[in-house]
C-alpha cells in the first residue's frame, strides 16, 4: 500500500468544502493508499484546551482520544479526495474503537498514518473503516478504528456484512447528569478543527437533514473517559457505539458499571432513555 506523507496538518475547512463539492458522481472500491505525518509534536496550549472542553484533568500524559485529534485532518484527506468512493457528507461516525499500548506522554513526537479499508454491508447502505496509527521511535503505541455509515451505498460485490454491536451489561442506574449546552459543538470544533456543519449550528445543522445541531461523537467518548479519570488502566482498548444523534442542547445522564476489569457506559438522554453512546472500556 503506497504512503503519501505530508509535510502539515491539511486544513479541515478547506477539505469539508472540498467534500462538499465533489460528492456527487462518486463510486468504486476504496483507495489503495496511506496518508501520513512524522515527528508530530503535540502543542501543550492545544492539549491544555482539549482537555478543558472534555473535562480531563491537565496532565502530561495524552488523553486515549487525543491522537485521533492528530489523525482525524488525514482521515479527511483522504475521505475529501474524489479517489474515495462515498461523498463525505451525509457519511455517519457509527463506532470508533481505540487501544493504547502504554500511555503516551505529551513531549513524545508520534509518526501517524490513516488509511480505509472493510468496505461492507449495512441494512441502510455501506459502512467503510478509517484506520489509523500512532508510533514512537518505530513501535506502535495507539491505534483506532472509526466505522462510518453511508446511507443508501452499495459496496462491492462480495463484502462483508458490517460489525457495528457493542455488547453492555445491566447499565440501568445513573451516575451523573450532564446538561450540555448549544455551543458545544462549536467549542469542540474550536480545538479539534472539525468543523463539519451539522455540529455548529441549527441553522447549518437543517441544511443536511438534523433538526437541531448534534454534539460530537468524539467529544461525548472523550468525557464518558474523562469522567473515568484516575481508574483507567495504563494499556486499554475503548469501544464504543455511536447510537443516536445528541441534539444540542440537551440534559443526558451517564450509566457506568465495573466489568471485566474496566467498565460499561452509556450516555443517555434523561428525559426519554434515548441511547447516545454506549461502550466498554478494558485492560489489554
Amino acid at each position: 500500500m503506497p504512503t503519501t506523507v505530508l509535510e502539515s496538518a491539511p486544513s479541515m475547512g478547506r477539505l469539508f468544502a472540498r467534500a462538499a463539492l465533489t460528492a456527487r458522481g462518486r463510486g468504486g472500491d476504496l483507495p489503495d493508499t496511506r496518508l501520513a505525518r512524522n515527528g508530530v509534536r503535540v502543542d501543550p496550549a492545544e492539549l491544555a484546551a482539549y482537555d478543558r472542553v472534555c473535562r480531563f484533568p491537565l496532565t502530561d500524559v495524552l488523553p486515549a482520544t487525543y491522537p485521533h485529534m492528530l489523525t482525524f485532518p488525514l482521515q479527511l484527506a483522504l475521505m475529501s479526495d474524489r479517489s474515495f468512493p462515498l461523498g463525505l457528507p451525509g457519511l455517519v461516525h457509527v463506532r470508533n474503537r481505540i487501544e493504547v499500548l502504554r500511555p503516551l506522554r505529551a513531549d513524545e513526537p508520534l509518526d501517524l498514518q490513516v488509511w480505509a479499508e472493510r468496505f461492507a454491508v449495512h441494512r441502510s447502505g455501506a459502512t467503510v473503516d478509517l484506520c489509523a496509527t500512532a508510533s514512537v521511535g518505530g513501535d506502535e503505541v495507539w491505534h483506532s478504528r472509526s466505522t462510518y455509515l453511508a446511507r443508501g451505498a452499495k459496496p462491492p460485490a462480495g463484502a462483508p456484512q458490517a460489525d457495528l454491536e457493542v455488547a453492555v451489561g445491566d447499565l440501568e442506574r445513573a451516575t451523573a447528569t450532564w446538561r450540555i449546552p448549544d455551543d458545544a459543538g462549536r467549542r469542540y470544533a474550536k480545538v479539534s478543527g472539525d468543523v463539519n456543519p451539522i455540529h455548529l449550528s441549527g441553522l447549518t445543522a437543517k441544511a443536511f437533514g438534523f433538526k437541531r445541531a448534534i454534539a460530537h461523537g468524539m467529544w461525548v467518548k472523550a468525557r464518558v473517559l474523562a469522567a473515568l479519570s484516575g481508574r483507567l488502566p495504563d494499556a486499554l482498548s475503548v469501544d464504543v457505539a455511536f447510537r443516536k444523534p445528541l441534539f444540542l442542547p440537551s440534559t443526558v445522564t451517564l450509566s457506568t458499571a465495573p466489568a471485566d476489569g474496566g467498565w460499561d457506559v452509556a450516555v443517555r438522554n434523561a428525559a426519554a432513555g434515548t441511547e447516545h453512546v454506549v461502550g466498554t472500556v478494558r485492560p489489554l
